[in-house]
Parts: C-alpha cells; sequence; structure tokens
C-alpha cells in the first residue's frame, strides 16, 4: 500500500509529510488496530531476547526522533516494531528551530533535519504514556534531551534533565540519555567527557531512590574518523560511562558532516546545517558498534541505528555487536512494510549461519 501513497506524501515537505502520516497512524490504532497487525506482524522465536529486564520480541525498534511525543506506540507495536524509542522529550515543551527544518536526499535515501528538539514536554508526554500503559505489549524506550534553551546552563541543564528523568522513569522500560543531539542551540553536547561525567552522577544519584531505578543508555555520535581505535575523546567518555554503570549504549545519533553523501554540493549548500541520517551513516554507525562491543566484552547492551534499511544492514550491525537496531530514515522511503521484511530476513540469515536464536549472532563478527 505505501508504494501508493509515497508519490502523494513526497509532494508534501518532509516535515508536513511526517505530521500527516503520524495522524494517520494515530486514526489506525483507534479504527483498525487488528487489521493493521493481521498485514504486518510476523515474529518468530528465534527473534525473541530478554534484554534489561524486559522481553524483546524482535530487535527491530523504532528510533527515536519517529514518533517524539508517543503519539502512535499501540500503532508502532501493530506494524511489528519489537520495541519503541519516544522523544528526543525535555523537560519543558520546546517549538523546535524556524522552518524549514527537515528535507530529503532522494539520490542517498536520506535525511537531513535540524527539528530543534520539538516537542510537547515531558508532562505532556508521560500523561499520554499513563493513558497508554496497560495496552502496551513492548518495550518501551524514552529518549531525554536538554530543553533547547539558551539560558539552561550549567546546574540548570543538569536540573533539566533531572526533571524529565524522574517523570518519565516510571513510564519507561529504559531511558536514553541524548548527549550528542547536533542540533542543539549552542552546538554543545554533553559528550564532553566532564559533562558527561556531572550528568551521569546526577542520573546515578536518582537511580538510588528505592523501587524507581531504570536501566540508562547513552546515545552516542558517529565516529569522527575512521580510526575509531584511536579516538582519544570516545575512550574517555566510555571509561565515564563505565563508572557509572551505564546499562547500555545507542550508536549512533545523526550526522553533522555530509560523509559519504552523493547529493550534489548545490543542494547540501541550499539545506544547510543540520542532522543527517540514513544510509549514508550505515558503516560508520556499524563501526562504533564494533568498538563499543570490543571495548565492553560483550557485556553491555548496544542498539545499533544509522542506515538500517533491510534484514542485510540490520544482520551487519547485530554481527557486529548489537543485540537490537533501530530505524527511522528508512520508514520514510519504504514504508512499515519493512518492518516485517526485515525480521523474516533475519530469520532467514540465522537459518543459514546455523543460529538457534539472534542472542548466537550477537558480536559474531568481532
Amino acid at each position: 500500500m505505501y508504494r501508493f501513497l509515497r508519490p502523494l506524501l513526497f509532494r508534501l515537505g518532509p516535515e508536513r509529510a511526517h505530521d500527516v502520516s503520524l495522524q494517520a497512524a494515530e486514526v489506525a490504532q483507534r479504527v483498525a488496530l487488528p487489521l493493521v497487525k493481521s498485514q504486518y506482524r510476523f515474529e518468530d522465536e528465534r527473534l525473541k531476547q530478554r534484554l534489561w529486564g524486559a522481553t524483546f520480541p524482535n530487535p527491530v525498534g523504532l528510533a527515536a526522533g519517529a514518533d517524539k511525543n508517543a503519539r502512535a506506540v499501540p500503532f508502532w507495536e501493530a506494524v511489528g516494531f519489537g520495541f519503541v524509542e519516544a522523544g528526543s522529550v525535555t523537560a519543558q515543551p520546546a517549538s523546535g528551530n524556524p522552518m524549514p527544518r527537515a528535507f530529503r536526499l532522494r539520490e542517498d535515501q536520506a535525511l537531513v533535519n535540524r527539528l530543534g528538539l520539538n516537542n510537547d514536554g515531558a508532562e505532556a508526554v508521560v500523561e499520554r504514556l499513563e493513558e497508554g500503559r496497560t495496552t502496551r505489549t513492548c518495550p518501551l524506550g524514552v529518549n531525554v534531551a536538554k530543553t533547547p534553551d539558551p539560558d539552561v546552563l550549567g546546574t540548570a541543564a543538569l536540573d533539566d534533565y533531572r526533571t524529565s528523568f524522574r517523570q518519565l522513569r516510571s513510564e519507561a522500560d529504559y531511558i536514553t540519555l541524548n548527549v550528542s543531539c547536533p542540533n542543539t542551540h549552542d552546538g554543545r553536547t554533553f559528550e564532553d567527557p566532564e559533562a558527561l561525567d556531572e550528568l551521569l552522577a546526577v542520573i546515578e544519584s536518582e537511580q538510588k531512590v528505592p523501587g524507581l531505578a531504570v536501566p540508562v543508555l547513552v546515545k552516542l555520535s558517529p565516529p569522527r574518523s575512521d580510526q575509531v581505535l584511536f579516538d582519544t575523546r570516545l575512550e574517555e567518555i566510555l571509561a565515564v560511562a563505565k563508572a557509572h554503570d551505564v546499562d547500555g549504549f545507542v550508536a549512533t545519533n545523526t550526522a553533522s558532516d555530509r560523509r559519504g553523501v552523493q547529493a550534489p554540493d548545490e543542494r547540501l549548500a541550499e539545506i544547510g546545517e543540520g542532522g543527517l541520517s540514513g544510509p549514508p551513516l550505515a558503516d560508520r554507525s556499524t563501526r562504533l558498534v564494533r568498538y563499543l562491543y570490543q571495548a565492553t566484552n560483550g557485556d553491555v547492551p548496544i542498539i545499533g541505528v544509522g542506515g538500517v534499511r533491510g534484514a542485510e544492514s540490520a544482520y551487519a550491525k547485530i554481527r557486529a555487536g548489537a543485540s537490537l537496531v533501530q530505524l527511522y530514515t528508512a520508514l520514510v522511503y519504504e514504508g512499515p512494510g519493512l518492518v516485517r521484511e526485515i525480521k523474516e530476513g533475519l530469520v532467514e540469515r540465522l537459518s543459514e549461519d546455523g543460529y538457534a536464536s539472534l542472542a548466537g549472532a550477537v558480536g559474531a563478527d568481532v
């Protein structure tokens, strides 16, 4: 069906098309959820895993950014995602950057966005999640970022994260700290090792509240060079994460550069700044997954994201060390049927390689 809808959606700007698609998903989850499930669902026991105390029916998840405000979680579950990550969510509502702020690179099947963390705010999102708590069937992650306000700096920024964490942890199976978003107001991120150490100390103190601990993941930027093993900044980040017993990593966020892009220079100049997502990030994110798996001896689960557009690219990240994968950009170009295609392809590859379960393939190439 999506192949008929895509030309219509692509007549709209990327952000408008996304809004229309999300509205359609909300309608579908209200009036046609059983039909959606029957059309898209495919599950296989070999894809099931137990991570962070939760059961993931399959490793294919919806990446943060697709449903910032958790408006269509039942729909995403119905099309077959094994988990959903809402967000990024900030403590205060944010309108984001001026439009236009989302762009397609059709030559690369990629996207560029500088949305600027637009979202309804933590209070509104947690209320929405509370309403749907009893009907959720898959793990839910929530991606948390700092409110994009130039006055929220230093201690105020830490308190901002603390506020979001406190509000959202009761509804999340895990929380991802988005410390690497390239679309911040001042260009700064919490990937600076000293800043990350301060942030994780604050979150760690919140984890000591009895009964309110939740797995915490850190989302990292794509490698700055091909020589991941010699990136001293990344080594420092990992040392900080290890010191605070981080439960997992998400690799990677969008990229502020345009490496690997085939679109003409004049088109890139017209677009300007923003985070790049899609196939140009595939190899870079997979390299980081492999590095993280090696650096942690495979003891810390990793979510691989960046350029996942089929079973082959998903399986590459799994064999590099990712227990789970996420996608978003590929949905824009291929539609929700891609989720089932990936899962079917993963089962085929597990069978071909002689693995009884997906867990056996995790890190096989490392």
